[in-house]
């Protein structure tokens, strides 16, 4: 019993130290391939920053023409109230049809209509109208125009009745009121940076951790190194452990450079939660994904094709993650799918850690839902793996 509890303390200790081995020669090959690691560099550095800074979810100088029809005290003091940040006025027109030309023509975004004796209606407390014609062809920035203009008319409605019926504006009614109050959490500033700074370090994390286990195990293929591995002391596992092990370094490595160099620094991320449970939670999910990487890998001839099956991996997990499109407004059909996407799971405990200061207790079923989608995938790339090349 000894003896064969000594003979297997020595496999062990063999393994690992092959395992170890292996590590370090698919780091030094890695580190070696400038233009790999370039590709690597700029995606933690300059993708999360671009995405950071240029991707804008918020409505910002609107550009808005008005064709005042009335020209009174009263329309002007309408029209001035379409300021920046969300508005930019860019002048009057001479009549509707040339306002619907400019938005044709993409000059345009909201055209302002007042019609004639405007002010003169509000006066009399009579009910009178204002148009206004938004371009939605992007919905997001139309949906907020539409919504900020209601409340800007709805406010200067109400300002005008106060003022018809003897009231200051500051002065308290004896009426009930209804008063709408927000308050937002976590996010109080609505800064969008945040939300999308985060989301494309976890969309870059995504890619890498199924392009570069993938990457590493076709140029072995390609190389004709694939053989002597085989032919090799080393077990199907040994060969592939590695390799993920080199790249989930890596990623770690890329991941730290970019919360401590674009997140934090440039983009102000508030870092509410643990980062130790950030980055342990980041190395489960870069295992989760490996499997596929590794399928990926048994499947293409090249490094052109596993990027290639790495887009068609990566499009849906995308989409099913609820981050661009929130599940509830899934079908439901769709909706049950969505829990087989790491990225779901891995976005809230990215998003929960970065703003809301969630720990394990909180967290501990998307945790558990990576490891066990993990456990999986990656079963499924060794089992692929040893099928094809055991």
């Amino acid at each position: 019993m000894r003896v064969q509890f000594t003979s297997f303390l020595s496999g062990r200790i063999i393994s690992f130290r092959r395992i170890r081995v292996m590590t370090v020669k698919e780091l030094l090959q890695l580190l070696r391939d400038t233009v790999l690691m370039g590709f690597i560099v700029y995606a933690f550095l300059g993708d999360v920053y671009l995405a950071g800074s240029g991707v804008k979810l918020q409505l910002t100088q609107a550009a808005t023409v008005v064709n005042d029809a009335d020209h009174s005290f009263a329309s002007r003091d309408l029209i001035y109230r379409f300021q920046l940040p969300y508005f930019r006025l860019d002048g009057q027109v001479k009549n509707g049809r040339e306002g619907v030309n400019l938005m044709d023509r993409g000059k345009a975004m909201v055209v302002i209509d007042i019609p004639p004796q405007f002010g003169e209606s509000l006066l009399k407390g009579e009910r009178t109208a204002v148009q206004m014609q938004v371009n939605t062809t992007n919905s997001i920035p139309g949906f907020l125009a539409a919504t900020y203009a209601t409340q800007i008319v709805a406010q200067y409605g109400l300002e005008t009745s106060l003022k018809r019926l003897g009231y200051a504006i500051d002065d308290p009614l004896t009426g009930p009121m209804i008063l709408e109050q927000h308050r937002v959490w976590f996010n109080p500033n609505q800064n969008e940076t945040w939300f999308v700074s985060i989301l494309e370090l976890s969309n870059i994390i995504t890619v890498l951790a199924i392009l570069l286990p993938g990457a590493a195990m076709v140029r072995e293929k390609e190389r004709g190194t694939v053989e002597q591995l085989l032919v090799s002391p080393l077990s199907p596992l040994e060969i592939m452990v590695p390799k993920v092990l080199a790249m989930s370094v890596m990623i770690l490595v890329g991941t730290a450079l970019s919360v401590f160099l674009i997140l934090e620094p440039v983009f102000h991320v508030p870092i509410e939660g643990s980062l130790f449970l950030f980055f342990a939670v980041t190395s489960l999910y870069v295992f989760t994904l490996a499997g596929f990487g590794l399928f990926a890998a048994t499947i293409g001839r090249n490094l052109a094709e596993v990027g290639m099956l790495t887009i068609l991996i990566v499009l849906p997990m995308i989409f099913l993650s609820g981050t661009w499109t929130p599940p509830e407004a899934m079908p439901k059909w769709l909706l049950i799918v969505t829990l087989l996407s790491p990225l779901h799971y891995y976005t809230d405990v990215g998003y929960g850690i970065f703003l809301k200061g969630a720990g394990l207790d909180i967290l501990w079923d998307s945790v558990l839902c990576i490891v066990l989608l993990g456990g999986a995938v990656f079963g499924f790339g060794l089992w692929r793996f040893r099928r094809q090349f055991g």
